[in-house]
């Protein structure tokens, strides 16, 4: 079953057409449904692919005398088609409404820099009551932000030591007392 185009403005312009273009007239009444399938595949609602529909159609009547190939119509209107969807979508408006109270969520307060100051030194008291390797690999790894492969590189060993090494140097660090009140 195929639904008129827009039955009311279409008429107005097949009407308008008709005497002007009898051309146009046609092609309306011919390829209307069809245009409006398209139409409806550029917008969710079928009262919006109507209205769309109506627009380009009377872009392509004004434009009517210029069109040289008529064989073609159907790819002008297609091409006034997304044009005009597209106008549309950039010019979508965003509403704001005024409202008292503030959407944001309130800043986290900012730590105190002396207990920063503190839980670095307790941090770099744990690392250095690391094994010597442990702490090189540790402190290479992420205090010098290099690559497991890096690190291995740099002291000599496997990557995989460097992977097992550290493992054990973070579970050390985790269950050091000193830094149970950052848990």
């Amino acid at each position: 079953m195929t639904t008129p185009v827009c039955t009311g403005a279409s008429r107005a312009a097949a009407a308008a057409g008709h005497r002007r273009y009898p051309s146009f007239s046609s092609y309306v009444r011919a390829r209307g449904p069809v245009l409006l399938r398209t139409a409806r595949s550029l917008t969710a609602n079928p009262s919006d692919a109507e209205d769309l529909l109506q627009t380009a159609l009377t872009k392509t009547y004004v434009a009517w005398e210029r069109i040289e190939d008529h064989r073609a119509l159907d790819g002008y209107v297609r091409r006034a088609l997304v044009n005009t969807r597209t106008s549309q979508w950039r010019k979508r408006k965003v509403d704001e409404f005024a409202c008292e109270e503030l959407p944001e969520k309130e800043a986290a307060p900012a730590p105190d820099p002396a207990e920063q100051q503190s839980l670095h030194d307790a941090m770099w008291r744990a690392v250095l009551r690391l094994p010597d390797r442990q702490r090189a690999m540790v402190v290479l790894r992420y205090y010098e932000d290099l690559s497991e492969a890096q690190t291995a590189e740099v002291l000599g060993v496997t990557v995989g030591t460097v992977k097992s090494a550290v493992s054990r140097a973070l579970g050390k660090l985790r269950e050091d007392p000193e830094l149970s009140p950052v848990r």
